[in-house]
């Protein structure tokens, strides 16, 4: 007896705390779920308070809209029109946009995390097809897509609230969504920090996109989108904010020594991945994928089509940098490549420039012929301001990489054609040198060279053209040279 009353005394306390529980279970009942109105009510009580309201500063690529000083979340209007018009796409060579504002990429959108964002978009009356758009910055359905449906001649309104801070892309969602992408229907939006940004000397902006032309690269004429190449993914041009050269010779952006940049970079997409590579600089900083990690000492970036990212340097040396869709071949043969002309003195401690040129020959050298797309010349040009305008486009994609979209050539690798005493004084010898592909020491206005010009694949049309447009081009003496001279001088 005396063991079972001890034994009780032991388990006692354990039943005590079970029948404890029983009771609680059944004499408190579990909280009811909180109704969907309470919770919504209870969120909007975590959001910052509303004070005042403005219409959004938009901005045209490469400019950003102003960086924003209040400290306050406050009403931002966004009144955005899609337009449909015909632009070029590369010298010669038209084609359809779809646009976010006009142009390609769409319009720089700036707000501040807890804004409260109006978005209205108006779809013009001339256009023909209905669009929509999708922030990758708004949570809720579609990033707004289903709530901007929006036919020609129509207006529609949604609001959102800016809740994570990031650089965000955003584009048509209108099926079929990828023609809508793949016409330029695509830019990027801010949200800033509630602390801001770190304040720099230039902020620009750049957008990568790809477009798919039934005519080859280059071909003339206003050309239509191609379906099956953008299933296949690949595109005819890939270029930096909606064309060829639309970041080099005077549209190249420009800084100063000393400066601090800050790129805001996306990619349209609709399929490739960038590569964003500044040559001859290395990013500061970047943040990834435009969200909050920030890595350091950044040489090349990946951005994913729908994505973007963020990234900072300040320039240290005078000269041009290069920027590319380091895919090199989107760069020099597609168009995804663009300058940033920085003036100021030269920085020797940082960068000595060519301190010294020697002639090295080994044995077994020997002339290189390097294959290349022919330039588009289905029909012969009937007048010479014709043949100019075909010479023109083939000596961008086949020669400015190397003598300069301005003919000036680079010191002591490649000689200039301006003002050139070699193609000037001689012509016979310049033909032969474009047909045939070129080797070994020559002098170009009192400078020796000794480079490797590849011998290119092009028509005796197209040597023809290229050379009519140089004789005509950069205070040269002017003429013209026939198809019949080149077979000449290739025999």
């Amino acid at each position: 007896m005396k063991k079972n009353k001890s034994h009780f005394k032991k388990l006692f306390p354990k039943l005590f705390l079970i029948n404890l529980m029983a009771f609680s279970l059944t004499a408190c009942p579990a909280p009811k779920e909180s109704a969907a109105d309470t919770t919504a009510e209870h969120f909007a009580k975590q959001l910052p308070e509303i004070q005042g309201e403005e219409q959004a500063v938009l901005t045209h690529a490469p400019q950003v809209p102003p960086a924003i000083t209040r400290k306050h979340a406050t009403k931002v209007t966004v009144k955005m029109d899609v337009i449909e018009q015909e632009g070029e796409l590369s010298e010669g060579v038209r084609y359809t946009f779809w646009t976010f504002g006009g142009k390609v990429p769409g319009q720089f959108i700036r707000v501040r995390e807890g804004d409260l964002v109006e978005f209205h978009l108006r779809n013009h009356p001339n256009n023909k097809m209905p669009h929509n758009i999708d922030l990758h910055a708004v949570t809720g359905p579609g990033g707004g897509a289903s709530a901007s449906f929006t036919a020609p001649g129509q207006e529609t309104v949604f609001s959102f609230r800016a809740l994570n801070p990031g650089l965000y892309v955003y584009h048509c969602a209108t099926a079929p969504v990828g023609i809508h992408i793949a016409n330029g229907m695509y830019g990027l939006i801010l949200v800033e920090p509630k602390a801001g940004l770190p304040p720099v000397d230039q902020e620009l902006y750049i957008m990568q996109g790809e477009f798919y032309t039934q005519g080859a690269y280059g071909k003339p004429g206003l050309q239509p989108f191609s379906m099956e190449k953008a299933l296949a993914e690949k595109p005819d041009y890939v270029v930096f904010n909606g064309a060829v050269g639309a970041l080099t010779g005077d549209k190249a952006l420009t800084a100063k020594v000393g400066e601090r940049l800050r790129l805001y970079v996306g990619n349209g997409g609709p399929n490739l991945i960038s590569s964003f590579h500044a040559i001859g600089e290395i990013f500061d900083n970047v943040r990834h994928e435009g969200g909050t990690l920030v890595n350091h000492n950044v040489q090349t970036t990946l951005i994913p089509a729908g994505g973007a990212s963020v990234a900072e340097f300040k320039v240290e040396t005078s000269g041009s940098l290069v920027l590319v869709d380091h895919s090199i071949f989107r760069a020099f043969n597609k168009g995804a490549l663009g300058m940033i002309k920085v003036s100021g003195e030269e920085n020797k401690a940082v960068f000595s420039g060519q301190q010294e040129a020697k002639v090295y020959l080994p044995e077994g050298s020997a002339r290189q012929t390097m294959p290349q797309e022919k330039a588009p010349t289905s029909t012969a040009a009937k007048t010479l301001e014709d043949r100019i305008a075909r010479g023109s486009i083939i000596y961008k994609q086949n020669c400015a990489a190397c003598h300069q979209p301005d003919g000036a050539g680079v010191k002591g690798a490649f000689p200039p054609l301006a003002k050139s005493d070699y193609l000037n004084n001689n012509l016979k010898q310049s033909i032969h040198a474009v047909a045939n592909g070129l080797e070994g020491p020559i002098v170009v206005n009192g400078e020796s060279y000794n480079s490797v010009m590849p011998k290119l694949q092009l028509s005796d049309q197209e040597v023809a053209y290229v050379l009519t447009y140089l004789l005509n081009s950069w205070e040269n003496k002017g003429g013209e040279v026939t198809p019949e001279m080149v077979k000449q001088e290739r025999e």
